[in-house]
């Protein structure tokens, strides 16, 4: 029992995973008491079990599983975690529990399943067990039918979806195993029970016994509609609800809201699969259905019957088919194929539903005139079809055609369009029934229940009766105003026996919804003018679409009618007052009136009223006006009233005064009584005859408006402008044209019939009285405020002179906004505030276009001119569009019959020839404005192919298509377009083209809108695709749709949609949803109510009023309903919770400043211990994942929450990448100041970062990087160490990244695992690095063990963990891998440690394969080196650790003057193997690491260790004596194999130990003096020079700082450089062969030699400089001239672009380059002028003039000018023909530059031609000069006055008295003592004697007097001349040779400070553009020779070489792709330092 009592003491979750079952089992049994004890859901003690669910139930033992699965379901239903484990749970019971013999182990696992669907999981849940059907195991299928079942009828269909598991049942029917069969049987009749018949079409086609069976079953279900009996946790009110009622008594028939809310009606249509017909037309259709038989024509009919009898059609292009049906229905004489032509369209268009909805429009008006057929078969096909298209349209697009045949004469026709009218209502909702149709349809009903056909009229009182059902009577109640009680009752009577499709539902929304005043008693129609005016208003129906613009807040008129039937009176202006006899209020005869009048009159009041006495009658008219203003509305006759009024004299009345009182009494009886039409018609005419009086004008006017406001001004207006312009006088027409100038700002222009008042504004304008003619501008002033430009259109044919006028009129206009109505809103508007809003809404929708005269230009579309249009010939198809566009331009405005046109046009879409395919975008963009809102019924037909076009390969078209769709959508709002699979189908096409444009035309439009279609979301799959497509420019504009399909679809909607993506797919999508989630924006708000006017055409959709849209039933706005997935009872709640949290999301942008301030890190105390104390125990979840879970980020998230300020979390977890850099960045500034804080939080920083690895963007790859490198050095300053929770939860994710395909992220990634070293100890390094062996990627592995033998090299053996041998032999099985470079990385790792421990290695290693044995002996032979030698080469084959040249580039990102640490070790390994082409040579591995192990050397010396590198005392070993005498001898015996010892020599030139570098100097020198052996240096020069100058960079950057070392060893290595690089340069063939990466290299490294201040204060210092003057010298004579050359260009234009690089440096490379030019004459036949002047065009690219003109100082400029004026001079014009290496010369300044020199010295030639060159060459330096004389010598005088810079000012002065010998110097001189002045000439006599000594030949050094100061650093005092010594002596090479030899004796300096140095990255600046050709490239041709010799000795394995240069192989051989070795260097020397700490 020992082992039991061990695992009885373990807590709960470790018993749960043990390995004894036992001990399992009571884990779970305590589990399962434990989780029924907590009680808080959300208790930290659950998390600990998340990762454990899984193996609860999946346990192997069948005892345990069981208590596990009671546990897990214990689990599942109390922990508020559990959620998170729903997918792994679920899979795991449908794979390992539903197989179980055991019936209570698949009853428990039915149950985790039902209770995971409870926490609102179902949808993972029903993944899973949808899975689970296509499982081998019939058990498991079994089970999970059963459980598909169970969960169907407990939750019931709301919550289970039905689609997906219908698919697969009738494959469960076919299935072998009978219990699948029974299973699924059982299944289909519990889905039964849910949808009923809905079922049957999905499985129709199932095995006929089986489905006769199920009909049996399907009887027996009971017909009582099923209820949810288990629910959600979101549904607890409903439970609640549900356990009351059965308490109460079971099912009674509680809540009858419940029972329709709980069967969501599906749709049969939805499950079925659709079938394409199209193909299956017989061939010869279309030819039989026009064939004259007519049995012919039947059979073709018959065919596509049959066809469309499939429930489900697939959607295409049905035009042509729908054309012939149309063309049967509407010409055939043979009615039984109309009948069947009806047939077929009826099952079209129930077949493809909305899809047919674009078809609708052209059949509907054929089908309905068709209605005149008597025969009841074919009235009832007709009916069906009709029927049928209905329901693929809306009423609002077939409004207009079906209003054109209301007007038709045959009463058949009009009783059964209004028999099709009330049908249609039927399937309305108040919402698809808004006023805008109503009143139309009202209009035309109205007549038709005054029809004198008794069927019409009955047909038109069912359709009013429909119509007031469904819209409610406050809608309907405005348009029957003027109906008698008869009538209205019948209407009534009709309401209420209609049956709704919709059931029920007006009620309450309708009432709400419509609820509108009612002003006034509106008649359906105005104005005398019977049957014309009908027609009029229903042809036009514009206007009746939407009401006129209304100025916000403007009269709710209800009262307009069908304001165009507007003026049909106007027209004629003879027909007055009482023609227009519409039934308004009776008229009442005189006497009746007379009655009325006495009953409330006083008697003598009427009898005055005629009196001959005008006092009398004034007295009458007094007494009138008293008993009118004290009458009662109710009781007030105002038509007897003002019939009395008009008696005798009435309107003639002579006397003013009683006139006056008489208008008076008119406006009061209209502003106090109930003023009908009737009435005013008695006055108005009066009032118009007076308007124009002097004295009774403004009571008329009064009056006037006083009618209007009663009577509405629309209608007041019309009459009073036609009276007044049926007379002839002209005071009245303009009076009354003022008025109503005036009333339309009073009254808003709700209403007005433009089109009216323009024909008699027009009038006016013809008038010869100017005052009308003024009026009538006035008034169209007033007018242009509300209708706004359009208004011009009616106006462009008048004379030019008004026109201007008119246009002066509405230039005063403009920016001016219309005033608020103030008059019309009061009156009758009981019903207040809101509804006057809502009216509005609609109103304002509305356009003046709709207003303008249309043409109708259907008869000009001639068939002759369709078929030109589709003619072969393109020139004819050319004339056809040219005729429609001459047809078009002359109508203006059309009506919307264009026949044929649309069909014609939208074959011409797509034609070959693509400028007519221009020509039609053009037509239709034209018919879209002429033809305004109507255009929308062509939407479909015409529109969607225009968006096909928008796919066209030429950018021109795509661009006229996208003008035209907006056009389009200007006119008709974008809700046609949305609705119906169109749009999808577009978007589906993969063509790139159209989807980036389509999706940008959506990104742009969709944000305007307020709702949406719900076919928005079919369009939604196919973004996605999008998201993912091949083409850049679709994604981005797919990612920049994403937030506003977002904002109308809802997150929930466009995150279920995911789950048809492949897993990959869709977590991308997933996480870009995420980042749009947080851009969405707002939906924009309903219009404001002060919204002045809108012009031009404003979607009606988007006005649809602010109220309908959440009470839409059939609504088409989306998110107003709630999902119906979270129907919670708070449905309406948590939509508010979404809003809110949007807002929520904008707010921080304001706060964003003041947040920001405090620390990014808080400190938590012990917070850090305390997380890892949870992680241990199994609180939360351990850090160990393949990717990351939700779950994990979720849990950083919250423990981020305390100890991360709230706005950069914000940032850190955002889901767009920018923020992620954002975050970085910032932590990057705040990684110094709040170290504690950076520290106290490390962990989660760590495990942020990681999270940051799996992100595939590479920019936040590269900033966590930075950041990484720069945390770990702050952390090995801070002597921090990591603890073994942040390295385990980091490291692995690290190493991962060693293996990206980048090179710079790998270089990156080495050098932060080589700087964690110092924090975390090697060993345990070894072991996560040794993880990463396994992977599967094989750069990683490469890349791991190449780094396994730097840790090895560097630490010795034991690193090696668990024990050397086990590693070794890890490693060695690397060896036989598949991958070239693993094999390599491999060889190598094992050579190093070989290198480190001798023939052990083999023992270790243990038994190898032979293959792989010889492999690795041949390589550990090839390495040669004994084990004695080690430490020279001990790393021979490390990985080359830098970049290639092509990393350069990469570099240049960070400033040059960034910090040195974070530079270098940025740098370090960033590209381990730049995979070079060529073989690199294998001499100059060795270099650098000797410098490192002399780290080794120098570590074991030193005791400053880090404390835990014990390791590092194992490394005695590493004592660098016994190397030099390994050498010796080789070299004096002139070995055998001389190339491949002077490798080995010239690799330790390199050597970090000073004195191993001076013995191979010195042998090199040896070499050098001895003419004889000189010649074995041929062909290794480069490799010579490159080492050397590694070695200065060395003592530059590593030895000069370093306190300890003696400098007297410095200035001996120095002068052993300088001494043999002087021999090298003295011999010119081999001078000759330094390349010209290699010089540039060179000439940086002694010119910072020469400014390095730390070596002046050395006591040779200045010896050193001085041999450094004359090394340059002899470099700058000897080397090849075309080399050196464009190595100094190359290196002024680096110094020049290095912003850090002193001025000093580019000043000294530029003194090198003058000297060149002094050499120019001599040399210029031997260089290669061509490749000069590449170089200087490049710098000339680089550096233009302007450019260089901006330079501090003026000499680069000077020069380049120099340079090139020497060249031209010398070679001529002949110059120009060396531009061949310039790829675009006509770009390059270099060309025009020298064109304009040689024209220059062209002209002064012939006189200066004596002159010497030298003087030519500074001609332009001496312009230049003479200009600044005085500044310069001020300048040069200054610098003598100084203490420090004296000498260097004499030698300027000589310099410069020298070169200007008339210059005059005395006004300096005269103003300073006579001491100063004495001074001044000793030093310049010195200085001449010491010049001109004779000693000093120019030839001999190579110094010309010119170039006095040119390789002094102008900062060294001590040197005042190049070579000349301070004292005047002088002085030859050879004393310096002398000098040299004593100097390598001497030594004793002490160091200058580190401060002191100018910045290492000025110095070692790199290049901004790789402009070099490296050195490496220059080499090739000189390795290829050295290659066979190299081989000889070294046994290269070139194959290795080439893809893995181990060593530093290519850096060292290109040293002038300055960034790579440079930066290595770099990297290792800070190797060097931190070690050497």
């Amino acid at each position: 029992m020992g082992d039991d009592s061990e695992w009885m003491k373990l807590p709960i979750d470790q018993k749960c995973e043990h390995k004894l079952w036992k001990a399992r089992l009571n884990g779970y049994e305590e589990a399962l008491k434990l989780f029924q004890k907590i009680d808080d859901e959300k208790s930290p003690e659950w998390s600990k079990y998340l990762g454990l669910i899984k193996k609860f139930v999946t346990d192997s033992n069948a005892v345990a599983q069981l208590k596990g699965l009671e546990a897990a379901l214990a689990y599942v239903e109390n922990a508020h975690v559990a959620g998170k484990t729903t997918g792994e749970v679920a899979s795991g019971v449908v794979n390992k529990v539903f197989n179980q013999p055991k019936a209570r182990a698949k009853e428990l696992g039915l149950d985790i399943c039902l209770m995971y669907i409870e926490i609102e999981k179902g949808e993972a849940v029903q993944e899973e067990l949808l899975k689970g059907l296509d499982n081998k195991n019939p058990k498991i299928i079994v089970a999970c039918i059963e459980t598909l079942r169970k969960a169907l009828s407990e939750f019931g269909s709301k919550i289970i979806s039905l689609k997906p598991i219908i698919k697969v049942l009738p494959k469960l029917f076919e299935s072998r195993e009978k219990a699948v069969r029974d299973e699924a049987k059982l299944l289909a009749v519990e889905i039964y029970r849910w949808i009923r018949d809905a079922l049957r079409p999905p499985l129709q086609n199932i095995n006929s016994v089986q489905l006769k069976e199920l009909e049996e079953e399907w009887v027996k279900v009971s017909s009582a509609a099923p209820k949810q009996t288990r629910f959600l946790r979101s549904q607890q009110e409903l439970k609640a609800k549900f356990e009351q009622q059965q308490a109460v008594g079971g099912d009674a028939d509680g809540g009858g809201d419940d029972e329709e809310e709980a069967v969501p009606q599906v749709d049969a249509y939805e499950l079925l699969e659709a079938v394409e017909i199209l193909s299956k037309l017989p061939k010869d259709f279309y030819e039989k259905i026009e064939a004259k038989k007519w049995q012919e024509r039947k059979e073709a009919l018959e065919a596509v019957e049959l066809l469309v009898k499939n429930p489900k059609l697939e959607s295409g292009d049905y035009a042509d088919l729908v054309k012939v049906l149309k063309k049967v229905v509407g010409k055939d004489t043979n009615v039984m194929l109309v009948a069947l032509a009806a047939k077929c369209l009826a099952g079209l268009a129930a077949g493809l539903r909305k899809k047919f909805g674009q078809y609708a429009g052209h059949v509907v008006p054929t089908i309905l005139e068709k209605f005149k057929e008597k025969k009841p078969q074919v009235v009832q096909a007709l009916q069906e079809a009709i029927d049928a298209i209905f329901l693929t349209t809306t009423l609002q697009n077939i409004s207009e055609d079906v209003l054109a045949v209301m007007d038709n004469k045959n009463p058949t026709i009009k009783q059964q369009t209004s028999l099709f009218i009330a049908r249609s209502f039927r399937h309305c909702t108040p919402s698809t029934l808004p006023k805008s149709l109503l009143k139309p349809f009202c209009a035309a009903l109205l007549k038709h229940i005054n029809d004198s056909a008794p069927e019409v009229r009955d047909a038109g009182f069912e359709a009013l009766g429909t119509a007031l059902k469904v819209a409610g009577e406050k809608a309907v109640n405005p348009f029957l105003a003027d109906v008698d009680k008869l009538k209205l009752d019948r209407i009534k009577e009709c309401a209420e026996k209609v049956e709704l499709v919709y059931g029920k539902k007006t009620g309450g929304a309708a009432e709400k919804k419509e609820g509108k005043p009612i002003t006034g008693k509106a008649p359906a129609l105005s104005g005398g003018g019977g049957d014309k005016e009908t027609k009029d208003a229903a042809t036009k129906p514009g206007p009746l679409k939407k009401a006129p613009t209304v100025k916000s807040g403007g009269p709710p008129k209800k009262g307009k009618p069908a304001a165009a039937a507007g003026m049909g009176g106007a027209g004629a202006k003879g027909k007055k007052g009482p023609e227009t006899k519409e039934i308004f209020e009776s008229e009442l005869s005189i006497e009746v009136c007379e009655e009325k009048a006495a009953a409330v009159l006083p008697a003598s009041c009427i009898q005055q009223l005629d009196s001959g006495n005008w006092k009398e009658r004034l007295a009458c008219m007094e007494e009138f006006q008293k008993a009118v203003e004290l009458m009662e509305r109710s009781e007030m006759p105002c038509q007897a009233l003002v019939r009395m009024l008009a008696k005798k004299p009435g309107w003639k009345e002579t006397n003013f005064q009683v006139m006056q009182m008489k208008l008076h009494i008119v406006a009061l009886i209209a502003q106090k009584g109930n003023f009908s039409k009737t009435s005013a018609q008695v006055v108005l005419d009066g009032l118009v005859d007076k308007v124009g009086d002097v004295k009774c004008g403004s009571n008329a006017k009064e009056a006037m408006t006083a009618i209007a406001e009663a009577c509405q001004l629309p209608w007041t207006a019309e009459q009073v402008v036609a009276m007044a312009f049926s007379q002839k006088n002209p005071k009245n027409q303009s009076e009354t044209l003022n008025w109503l100038s005036n009333a339309i700002k009073e009254f808003g222009f709700s209403g007005l019939n433009v089109k009216a008042f323009i024909s008699n504004v027009k009038t006016a304008l013809a008038a010869t009285n100017p005052a009308v003619r003024t009026s009538a501008i006035t008034l169209l002033g007033v007018m242009y405020l509300y209708v706004g430009p359009p208004l011009r259109m009616f106006f462009e044919d008048e004379k030019p002179a008004l026109l201007s006028q008119i246009d002066a009129e509405f230039e005063k206009m403009q920016g001016q906004m219309a005033p608020a109505p103030t008059r019309g809103i009061s009156r009758h508007s009981g019903g207040g505030g809101d509804d006057g809003e809502e009216e509005e809404q609609e109103d304002v929708g509305n356009d003046v276009v709709d207003l303008l005269p249309r043409t109708d230009i259907g008869d000009k579309i001639t068939a002759e001119l369709v078929s030109k249009i589709g003619d072969k010939n393109w020139k004819i198809r050319k004339e056809g569009l040219d005729e429609v566009t001459s047809i078009l331009n002359d109508a203006k405005f059309i009506q919307p019959n264009i026949g044929e046109l649309p069909a014609a046009l939208k074959s011409r879409l797509n034609d070959s020839n693509k400028i007519l395919v221009q020509q039609t975008l053009s037509i239709l963009q034209q018919l879209a404005t002429a033809m305004g809102p109507n255009i929308k019924q062509h939407v479909k037909n015409l529109g969607i192919p225009v968006i096909t076009v928008l796919g066209d390969s030429k950018n021109n078209v795509r661009a006229a298509a996208l003008a035209t769709v907006n056009a389009w959508a200007e006119q008709t709002g974008m809700k046609e377009w949305l609705e119906g699979e169109d749009l999808s189908e577009e978007l589906k096409k993969e063509n790139p083209f159209l989807r980036q444009e389509l999706l940008g035309w959506l990104a742009e439009k969709l944000p305007t809108l307020r709702s949406v279609p719900s076919d928005l979301l079919l369009c939604v799959p196919h973004l996605y695709s999008c998201l993912e497509d091949r083409n850049g420019d679709v994604r981005k504009k797919a990612q920049d749709a994403l937030p506003f399909f977002m904002m109308h679809l809802g997150f929930e909607k466009m995150a279920k949609a995911t789950s048809k993506l492949k897993p990959t797919s869709k977590d991308q999508v997933l996480a870009m949803l995420e980042k749009a989630k947080a851009n969405m924006p707002a939906k924009p708000a309903p219009p404001a109510k002060a919204s002045s006017r809108v012009v031009g055409g404003a979607a009606p959709a988007k006005f649809q009023p602010a109220s309908a849209l959440a009470e839409d039933s059939g609504s088409n706005t989306m998110e107003s309903k709630p999902d119906p997935k979270k129907a919670k009872a708070g449905g309406a709640s948590s939509k508010a919770k979404g809003v809110q949290g949007k807002k929520v999301l904008s707010k921080p942008n304001l706060k964003e400043d003041d947040d920001k301030s405090g620390p990014i890190f808080i400190i938590v105390p012990n917070g850090k211990e305390q997380r890892m104390k949870d992680e241990k125990g199994l609180k939360v979840l351990k850090w160990n994942f393949t990717t990351p879970r939700d779950e994990y980020i979720e849990q950083l998230k919250t423990q981020m929450s305390s100890c991360v300020a709230k706005w950069l979390q914000d940032e850190m977890f955002h889901a767009d990448f920018q923020h992620h850099n954002k975050a970085l960045a910032v932590m990057i500034e705040h990684l110094e100041i709040e170290k504690d804080g950076v520290i106290s939080c490390l962990d989660l920083i760590l495990k942020w970062l990681t999270l940051r690895f799996f992100d595939t963007n590479t920019s936040v790859l590269m900033k966590a990087l930075e950041y990484l490198k720069l945390l770990f050095n702050l952390l090995s300053q801070e002597e921090y160490h990591l603890t073994e929770n942040e390295a385990s939860s980091f490291i692995p994710y690290l190493i991962l990244k060693v293996g990206e395909p980048k090179d710079v992220i790998r270089k990156d990634v080495r050098a932060i695992l080589n700087r964690m070293c110092l924090i975390y100890p090697a060993s345990k390094m070894f072991t996560f690095i040794m993880e990463g062996t396994k992977s599967k990627n094989s750069k990683q592995r490469a890349e791991c063990l190449e780094e396994l033998g730097c840790l090895v090299e560097s630490y010795g053996m034991n690193v090696c963990q668990p024990t050397p041998g086990k590693a070794l032999k890890e490693m060695a099985t690397h060896i036989g891998d598949r991958d070239n470079t693993v094999r390599n990385a491999a060889l190598n790792t094992i050579v190093t440690v070989y290198n480190v421990h001798g023939d052990q290695v083999f023992k270790l290693i243990g038994n190898l394969s032979e293959k792989d044995m010889s492999m690795l002996e041949e390589r550990i032979k090839r390495s040669a080196k004994r084990p004695s030698a080690a430490p020279v080469r001990q790393a021979e084959e490390k990985p080359q650790r830098t970049q290639n040249i092509s990393a350069n580039a990469s570099m240049l990102r960070k400033g040059p003057a960034e910090d040195m640490s974070s530079k270098l070790n940025q740098n370090r390994n960033m590209g381990s193997h730049s995979e070079t082409t060529h073989t690199v040579p294998r001499e100059f591995q060795l270099d650098l690491d000797e410098i490192e192990n002399d780290n080794g050397t120098v570590r074991c010396e030193m005791p400053a260790l880090v404390q835990h590198k014990l390791d590092d005392i194992f490394e005695p070993v590493l004592i660098p004596e016994p190397k030099i005498r390994a050498v010796s001898p080789h070299f004096d015996d002139m070995h055998s194999n001389t190339a491949s010892t002077i490798n080995f020599v010239i690799s330790q030139v390199a050597s970090g130990d000073i004195n191993t570098s001076i013995q191979a100097l010195a042998q090199i020198d040896e070499v050098l003096r001895q003419e004889d052996k000189a010649e074995a240096m041929s062909g290794h020069i480069d490799q010579f020079l490159i080492a050397t100058f590694m070695q200065l960079r060395l003592i530059y950057n590593t030895h000069m700082a370093d306190e300890k070392l003696d400098k007297d060893e410095i200035v001996k290595l120095y002068s052993c450089i300088i001494g043999s690089m002087i021999s090298l340069f003295q011999i010119e063939s081999l001078a000759r062969e330094a390349s010209t990466g290699v010089l540039k290299d060179l000439m940086h490294g002694l010119i910072t030699l020469m400014l390095d201040s730390r070596v002046e204060d050395l006591e040779e210092g200045e010896q050193v400089i001085r041999s450094v003057n004359l090394l340059v010298v002899k470099v700058l004579e000897k080397s090849d001239q075309t080399n050196i050359l464009s190595a100094l260009l190359v290196l002024l234009q680096d110094s020049l672009l290095a912003t850090a690089s002193s001025p000093k440096f580019s000043e000294l490379v530029m003194k090198c380059l003058w000297r060149m030019v002094r050499l120019l004459p001599e040399t210029i036949n031997s260089i290669n002028l061509d490749r000069i002047l590449l170089d200087i065009h490049i710098f000339m690219k680089v550096f233009p003039k302007e450019k260089l003109k901006q330079c501090k100082s003026e000499f680069p400029i000077r020069t380049l000018k120099t340079l090139l004026h020497t060249l031209c001079k010398l070679k001529g014009p002949k110059i120009l023909d060396h531009l061949t290496m310039i790829d675009n010369k006509n770009e390059s300044e270099l060309e025009a530059h020298l064109c304009r020199v040689m024209k220059h010295s062209m002209d002064q030639t012939g006189s200066k031609a004596d002159k010497d060159t030298e003087k030519g060459a500074s001609r332009i330096e001496e312009k230049a000069s003479k200009a600044k004389v005085n500044d310069i010598l001020a300048e040069i005088f200054k610098k003598i006055g100084s203490k420090e810079n004296t000498k260097e000012g004499l030698a300027e002065l000589y310099e410069y008295k020298k070169k200007y010998s008339d210059a005059d110097i005395e006004p300096f001189l005269k103003n300073s003592s006579q001491f100063f002045q004495s001074y001044v000439e000793r030093g310049l006599r010195l200085i001449e004697t010491e010049r001109e000594g004779k000693g000093r030949i120019a030839a001999s050094t190579g110094i010309s007097p010119q170039m006095e100061g040119t390789c002094v650093p102008a900062s060294t005092h001590t040197v005042s001349s190049s070579i000349g010594n301070t004292n005047g002596e002088e002085v030859g090479p050879s004393v310096y040779l002398e000098r040299l030899k004593i100097l390598r004796q001497r030594c004793g300096l002490d160091n200058a400070k580190q401060e002191d140095r100018p910045p290492l990255t000025s110095l070692l600046s790199k290049p901004a553009l790789p402009t070099v050709a490296s050195s490496t490239d220059m080499l090739h041709s000189k390795l290829s020779q050295l290659r066979e010799s190299r081989e000889q000795y070294q046994h290269l394995d070139l194959d290795s070489n080439q893809t893995h240069s181990s060593g530093i192989g290519t850096t060292l051989a290109s040293p002038s792709s300055a960034a790579a070795n440079i930066d290595d260097l770099k990297k290792r020397l800070e190797r060097i330092k931190s070690s050497r700490k």
